[in-house]
């Protein structure tokens, strides 16, 4: 049973394509030129000629401050591409797994976000990702839409590779501390989805209705920046690799062209209710990911 992942180069999409997926189960990935998002009709002649069981768009526009002066951008890759890719998928009968954000809410909850809660984005990248979200489910697709969170990687660029990077020429490093999160394994998260389409291929969960829809999966617990960068210094520092010394500030001390929701914790229960699908905890994806950049590293 053939997965095709939509993008090539992202963090989801090479974790997907280094994945071990459960057994039937061929991951394929595709990206530019083969698919251009900013051209849809690149899109149905790849699916024709791949004929997959089951879609994941793992394809996106992130650059979350950037996005305020590229706002048609944005929309045309998070937003008008899945409703495309999605009619597509909706016309010839194959599910569809479409990854969104924890930036979809406004961070005004005091507690972890479930499924069902207002969404309000604060910025032209969340706003994006909700359109898409929206656009997804308008076009009748068997569809899933996964919102994460703080996803990080050995690949492309994310907090944990930056606050090491940043550590080989500082002594010390400020990092917001009143944000909180679900910091995410872009790795975990792939071995998620992949679990989920198993069991969607296998039909166990792709005859009920009320099994289609918008769930959260992210890393399980929480954490602030600060708590992030704490971590990874420390697994860091045990490798001898970078580190330094952490001041904890406040997002007010380090302002951004986008505000970032102060709380975007991410409520998983539905997931692993459902589908029995859990995320490890984030200590162990930062443990992995400090690990992985130290091995590579150490063989260049």
């Amino acid at each position: 049973m053939k997965v095709l992942v939509i993008g090539a180069t992202g963090q989801l999409a090479k974790s997907l394509a280094g994945a071990n997926p459960p057994d039937g189960i061929t991951v394929l990935t595709v990206g530019r030129p083969e698919i251009e998002l900013l051209v849809p009709a690149t899109m149905e002649p790849v699916l024709d000629r791949v004929a997959p069981c089951l879609v994941v768009n793992a394809a996106a526009y992130t650059a979350v401050d950037k996005a305020e002066s590229e706002p048609e951008l944005a929309y045309a890759v998070n937003a008008h591409a899945p409703g495309h890719l999605a009619a597509i998928c909706s016309r010839n009968g194959i599910p569809l797994i479409h990854v969104s954000t924890d930036y979809v809410f406004d961070g005004s909850k005091s507690e972890p976000y479930i499924e069902d809660d207002p969404v309000a984005p604060l910025g032209v990248y969340g706003a994006s990702k909700l359109e898409g979200e929206r656009r997804v489910a308008a076009e009748g697709a068997r569809y899933i839409i996964l919102r994460t969170a703080w996803v990080h990687s050995p690949f492309g660029r994310n907090f944990v590779k930056t606050i090491l990077r940043l550590a080989e020429s500082r002594a010390e490093i400020s990092v917001v501390d009143d944000q909180s999160g679900s910091p995410t394994f872009a790795p975990h998260l792939a071995d998620g989805i992949l679990a989920i389409a198993a069991q969607v291929l296998s039909q166990e969960h792709g005859t009920g209705e009320a099994d289609w829809g918008i769930y959260h999966a992210a890393g399980a617990g929480d954490a602030t920046w600060h708590d992030v960068a704490a971590e990874a210094f420390e697994h860091s520092a045990r490798l001898q690799g970078p580190h330094a010394q952490l001041r904890a500030i406040t997002t007010a001390q380090y302002p951004t062209p986008v505000k970032r929701p102060a709380n975007s914790r991410l409520d998983c229960t539905k997931l692993e209710r459902i589908f029995g699908v859990r995320l490890p905890e984030w200590r162990v994806g930062v443990l992995e990911c400090v690990e992985r950049l130290e091995r590579a590293l150490g063989s260049a």
